[in-house]
């Protein structure tokens, strides 16, 4: 670790967010259907769909996720993680969340962000974050087929792009109303950032 960054602890937070308004019940009885996102060095990262085996992990402001109403955030723990090894970290973990396996029950955000709290600090995210998913891995069998076994949401622009496509993409995300999501490629693949929107869970509900 370089000198600069010794002896330098960094928080750890989770920042939950609402995806339906009846989470102001479900709240307080232990339920609801939430969206998290983890957040390090100041930036917010989480995991979405698309259709495509590459990336799912996404990148933007902390507690500014496009489309989620933000309800809190929670300290986590710390990490000494310089922000290089992080990136380094992330990129590495989004090789195991392509965008292509999603699924509400079995392997959504929330899943992610639980993974990436057990490697950065030993413990698990709070339970009730994702309980709505565990309940309903026992009753999957009464869950509509299409959250059985397919992905929630796609990213139909997501692929490897060319320099000739950079204009034509750049054109786009400024016409963008939503705040862009950043996609993180597989570090050890050649693909570039980009900056496409994903559809959130919540429409399939």
């Amino acid at each position: 670790m370089d000198a600069g960054n010794e002896g330098t602890v960094t928080p750890v937070l989770l920042n939950i967010y609402d995806l339906t308004p009846a989470n102001d019940y479900l709240y307080w009885f232990g339920f609801g259907v939430f969206h998290s996102g983890i957040e390090v060095h100041g930036m917010e990262y989480g995991f979405g769909a698309h259709d495509f085996p590459s990336s799912g992990v996404f990148e933007v402001e902390s507690k500014s996720c496009p489309g989620f109403v933000y309800r809190k955030s929670l300290w986590l723990g710390t990490t000494d993680m310089s922000q290089e090894e992080f990136r380094s970290f992330i990129e590495k973990l989004a090789g195991k969340y392509h965008g292509n396996t999603y699924h509400l029950i079995s392997k959504n955000c929330n899943h992610f962000t639980d993974d990436v709290c057990k490697s950065l600090t030993g413990k698990p995210i709070p339970g009730w974050v994702n309980r709505l998913a565990r309940v309903g891995s026992y009753f999957d069998c009464l869950l509509p087929e299409s959250v059985q076994v397919s992905p929630v949401g796609r990213v139909p622009t997501l692929r490897p792009i060319t320099d000739d496509d950079l204009d034509s993409i750049s054109t786009i995300s400024d016409s963008d109303e939503e705040e862009d999501k950043h996609l993180l490629p597989v570090s050890s693949t050649d693909l570039h950032s980009v900056d496409v929107p994903l559809k959130l869970a919540k429409d399939l509900l």
